[in-house]
C-alpha cells in the first residue's frame, strides 16, 4: 500500500506521507519542502516582506538583513532576488555548506558567526551582530523573525487551515519548535477550531526554548539558545525533547524507505513516534509537520564520518536504527 497521500483538491502544499508502514504507528507527515525555496520558511518570509512593504519599511534603497540558521535565509534570498532587494544573511558555523552556497548563488551575502556569545550562544551572537549592523547604517532593515508577528500569522493563515481541510477529525498535531512561528500560528488556529486538537511541541535536547540548561546542538533548525519572544506556552499542551542521536536515526530510517528529509523533520518524527507509542490504545488521528527535505543535509546528517565523529560509531548500526525512539520530556 502506498504511503504517499494526496487529499482531495490536491496542491503542492497538501502532500502527506503515512508513516505507519515505516514506524508501525499511524502518523501523517505534512511535507513542506516542495516549494521553490525548499522549506516551510517561504511562508513566513513572504508574509514578513509583504508586511514591511505595506508599512513602507522596505524601500528600493533598503538592504534586508536577517539572522537565520539556513532555511529562512534561502527563502529571503529568493524573495529578495525576485523583488530586487539586496540581502545579507547572518548565520553561524553550523549552517549547512549547501545552504550557504545556495544563498550566495541567489545573489545574497552570507556572514558567518564563528564564536558563540557567552550567554546567548550562537543565536545571541548573530542577533548582536545584526543589531550593531542596523545601528551603523539606516539602509539595513531587519525583519526579525524572532519577534515579527508575520512569522506566526503566515501559518495561522495557510499551514493550519490546510491541515484542517485535509484532516477534519484531527486529534493531535506535532510541531517542531525553532522561532516557534509555525508552532504558534498552528496552535492559535486550532485553539478556536470546532474540535479539540492536542498541540505537542517537539524541541531538541540542549535548547532553552521551554527552559532547562543549554547544551551542544549541531543540527540547525530546531531549538534555540535564547527563549523565543513569540512563544506563548498557554497554547501548547505538551513538550517533548529529542536527543540529536535520535534525530539522526529517524532521518536515516526514513531515507532507507526512500524519503530524504532534513534534521528538523527527523526530530519531529522521533518525538511524535515516542508520544504515539504511549497513546496507541486511543489510535488518534495525528499529523506532524516536516519543514524541509534532506538535500541540504547531505554533508552532515547523511554523511557517515560527520555523524560518527559527533555521535559515536554505533549511532547508525542496524540495531540503533531499528531501536525504539526515546525522547525525553522537560
Amino acid at each position: 500500500m502506498s504511503v504517499i497521500c494526496f487529499p482531495q483538491d490536491f496542491n503542492e502544499e497538501d502532500l502527506y506521507i503515512d508513516l505507519r508502514p515505516i514506524f508501525g504507528q499511524s502518523l501523517f507527515l505534512k511535507c513542506e519542502g516542495f516549494n521553490f525555496a525548499g522549506s516551510i520558511k517561504l511562508k513566513a518570509a513572504t508574509e514578513m516582506v509583504e508586511a514591511a512593504e505595506r508599512d513602507g519599511v522596505l524601500t528600493p534603497r533598503s538592504i534586508l538583513v536577517e539572522s537565520s540558521s539556513g532555511n529562512l535565509g534561502v527563502a529571503l534570498s529568493m524573495i529578495a532576488a525576485s523583488k530586487g532587494y539586496r540581502f545579507l544573511c547572518v548565520t553561524d558555523s553550523r549552517c549547512n555548506l549547501g545552504t550557504r552556497r545556495l544563498m550566495e548563488a541567489l545573489g545574497s551575502r552570507v556572514h558567518i558567526i564563528a564564536d558563540p556569545d557567552a550567554d546567548g550562544g550562537f543565536l545571541g551572537a548573530r542577533i548582536n551582530y545584526v543589531r550593531a549592523l542596523c545601528a551603523s547604517d539606516d539602509r539595513y532593515v531587519w525583519l526579525n523573525q524572532y519577534t515579527n508577528p508575520g512569522n506566526w500569522k503566515a501559518h495561522c493563515h495557510t499551514t493550519a487551515p490546510a491541515i484542517a481541510r485535509s484532516f477534519p477529525r484531527l486529534d493531535v498535531l506535532f510541531v517542531g519548535a525553532g522561532t516557534t512561528g509555525t508552532l504558534m500560528g498552528c496552535a492559535r488556529y486550532f485553539w478556536n477550531w470546532h474540535r479539540r486538537v492536542r498541540i505537542v511541541a517537539v524541541d531538541s535536547v540542549g535548547s532553552v526554548t521551554f527552559g532547562g540548561a543549554p547544551g551542544r546542538r549541531m543540527i540547525p533548525g530546531l531549538g534555540t539558545s535564547v527563549r523565543p519572544p513569540l512563544l506563548d506556552e498557554s497554547y501548547v499542551d505538551e513538550v517533548i525533547r529529542v536527543e540529536e542521536a535520535d534525530t539522526i536515526r529517524a532521518c536515516h530510517r526514513l531515507a532507507r524507505k526512500g524519503f530524504l528529509f532534513g534534521g528538523s523533520t527527523g526530530t519531529v518524527v522521533s518525538g511524535a513516534m515516542h508520544w504515539l507509542a504511549q497513546h496507541d490504545e486511543s489510535e488518534p488521528t495525528a499529523v506532524a509537520i516536516a519543514p524541509d527535505l534532506g538535500e541540504r543535509y547531505l554533508d552532515t546528517v547523511y554523511q557517515t564520518n560527520w555523524v560518527q565523529d559527533l555521535y559515536g560509531e554505533d549511532v547508525l548500526s542496524s540495531e540503533a536504527r531499528s531501536a525504539p525512539l526515546s525522547p525525553s520530556r522537560p
